[in-house]
């Protein structure tokens, strides 16, 4: 097998991938944790930020409580629910923390 081919087979399979991603995304439409996100953190939380060796969430509780504490700073006014559903977001996306079960301060889960 040449490069050239190996290369476009490569190609077609992350073009692939992609497709069924966004469609599946399309599916379900955002989160509002995501929507959340997107609209007041995103601007100076890359995900390079999350990545960070100094970064501050090292399991669920200590990322809700980042979370509550970046939307105070920035003065959003969420409610418990909101910092959840943003907490829950990262958390899915990004840090893979397991979750408490009936713990103070989860949110229901999503339907």
């Amino acid at each position: 097998m040449t490069w050239l081919l190996l290369a476009r087979i490569l190609l077609l399979a992350a073009v692939q991938t992609a497709s069924s991603i966004a469609h599946a995304q399309a599916a379900t439409g955002p989160t509002r944790g995501q929507l959340l996100y997107t609209t007041h953190c995103i601007a100076c939380h890359n995900s390079e930020m999350h990545w960070r060796d100094q970064r501050q969430a090292m399991d669920w509780e200590s990322l809700t409580q980042q979370v509550r504490r970046w939307q105070a700073t920035e003065a959003l006014q969420w409610g418990d629910d909101d910092i959840v559903e943003v907490a829950r977001h990262l958390n899915d996306t990004i840090y893979r923390f397991p979750r408490p079960t009936g713990h103070v301060g989860m949110a229901a889960p999503r339907r």
